[in-house]
């Protein structure tokens, strides 16, 4: 089942003395995070209004309705914070990884099941998919069309057509 509210960074410093907190993105881009006019914390609990936003160098510096002291974003620092699925915009063909990690893996041509899709690592070339077998094998899958066949995120399915090697049990 899909989360409604999803961990998209944390607060990890205070910016200048109006209230300003600098967050570590945990999305793909720090202008994905400034684009959301509302901001979650405690697992979407509570809500609150974003004023700004601006990227500086690796950190994205956020401005909330009602924090308006150094002493009151500091209250906020270590919190995660989250955006709700339902604001986001998404392009055909981007997943959110969150909704990625622990759909089941199959061969598309022969239905053999290779196991759960445990990690996603950002490569910077293209992502690749970390599968865990049933007895705990880790295997390593590159995202590119020749791989992956088709992504079921309702179904929960991942269909592939493995390189050669990367579940093979030979030398």
């Amino acid at each position: 089942m899909k989360k409604k509210y999803l961990e998209v960074g944390k607060i990890v410093a205070t910016h200048g003395l109006n209230g300003e907190i600098k967050v570590a993105p945990w999305c793909d881009s720090g202008e994905f995070l400034c684009s959301f006019s509302n901001i979650y914390f405690k697992n979407g609990q509570e809500k609150i209004k974003v004023l700004s936003g601006k990227v500086h160098k690796n950190v994205v510096i956020l401005k909330f309705e009602g924090i308006n002291t150094i002493d009151t974003a500091k209250t906020l620092c270590g919190q995660i914070i989250y955006i709700d699925r339902d604001d986001a915009e998404l392009n055909e063909g981007e997943y959110f990884i969150q909704d990625i990690i622990g759909i089941d893996v199959f061969d598309n041509n022969t239905g053999r099941y290779y196991g759960k899709v445990t990690d996603v690592l950002k490569t910077g070339a293209n992502d690749v998919y970390e599968i865990t077998s049933e007895n705990y094998k880790k295997y390593l899958i590159p995202v590119i069309d020749d791989v992956i066949v088709d992504m079921d995120m309702d179904g929960g399915t991942l269909k592939i057509v493995p390189l050669k090697g990367i579940f093979d049990d030979e030398n």
